[in-house]
């Protein structure tokens, strides 16, 4: 499997997702079920970005799998023969 399919887009798009989440959310006061979370700042955004990028990269990977292989260009007649004349 070509996996730079998935996890480059997924990598990019996990980017941009953490980068709108953190803008509106301070690691500092992140709850998580209800508690404060105990981890720093770094901790969190790094937690974070590869949760983002799990979830982008199971996207991408579904995506791939449900296109599935292209056929191929022009399949060969089955049981035909030209004749040249």
């Amino acid at each position: 499997m070509k996996w730079i399919l998935v996890l480059w887009p997924s990598f990019l798009v996990a980017g941009v997702a953490e980068s709108l989440f953190f803008t509106l959310v301070n690691p500092r006061e992140f709850y998580l079920f209800g508690e404060t979370v105990a981890f720093s700042p770094i901790a969190t955004y790094s937690i974070g970005f590869f949760a983002f990028w799990a979830v982008c990269a199971a996207s991408s990977l579904l995506t791939l799998y449900l296109v599935g292989r292209p056929p191929r260009a022009h399949p060969p007649p089955v049981g035909r023969h030209h004749a040249h004349g």
